[in-house]
């Protein structure tokens, strides 16, 4: 049992490591070597658990996609409007961004041509599909005008916080991603949401920007 835990930190400590300099450097700058040096392990150890760099980038994005699925079915089971849920997984997503590396190295890895393999979806597959559930049910709340298209939405939606994302790496530190989606609900808001309801979303999206800057 304590050979088995062990076993499940040094993966969990190599999946870290490998995460921060995917994140930092890129994929293909990254080399295994660089690895094991950062995550303070031996190359057997490393190759125990993975035996391609691939392997790692793979186990990186499931645990992403494992993250967003957990955060949404969670989200599902406390009573939140559609529109509020939907606000709180980007904001969910930008604070486990803020908070460590493997969020950011899984979104560095999908925009950098890393293959997915099946059965896991590409993630923006899976965040655009997630956007646009919960774009039509804030359609049927009427938190979100009826005409309209909550497909369309949900791709720009995702294409705008992920491009966010990855122009902020480049020039924002990385505290000021809660700002940046902020940013963008504000703008989704004006655009998507009925006048008499867009303080209280407005408004939301301050509260949770102040959230995640105070923790």
């Amino acid at each position: 049992m304590a050979r088995q835990l062990r076993a499940e930190q040094t993966r969990a400590t190599i999946i870290t490591a490998a995460a921060d300099l995917f994140d930092r450097h890129g994929y293909e700058s990254t080399s295994l070597s660089d690895i094991v040096e950062h995550a303070r392990v031996t190359k057997g150890a490393l190759y125990f658990h993975f035996a391609a760099k691939e392997d790692l980038a793979h186990a990186i994005m499931e645990i992403q996609s494992r993250t967003l699925r957990r955060l949404a079915n969670d989200l599902d089971s406390r009573g939140y409007s559609s529109l509020e849920a939907l606000m709180r997984i980007t904001f969910g997503i930008t604070r486990l961004s803020v908070e460590g590396p493997i969020l950011r190295a899984g979104l560095r890895l999908a925009t950098g041509g890393v293959r997915v393999r099946p059965p896991l979806a590409h993630p923006f597959a899976e965040w655009r599909d997630i956007a646009t559930s919960k774009l039509r049910g804030a359609v049927r709340e009427s938190d979100v005008h009826p005409d309209v298209d909550a497909q369309a939405v949900a791709h720009s939606l995702v294409s705008a916080f992920v491009g966010a994302a990855v122009v902020g790496h480049s020039l924002d530190p990385l505290a000021r991603q809660p700002r940046r989606t902020a940013e963008l609900w504000r703008i989704m808001i004006r655009g998507l949401v009925p006048v008499p309801r867009r303080a209280r979303y407005v408004g939301l999206a301050a509260r949770l920007e102040r959230e995640i800057t105070t923790a």
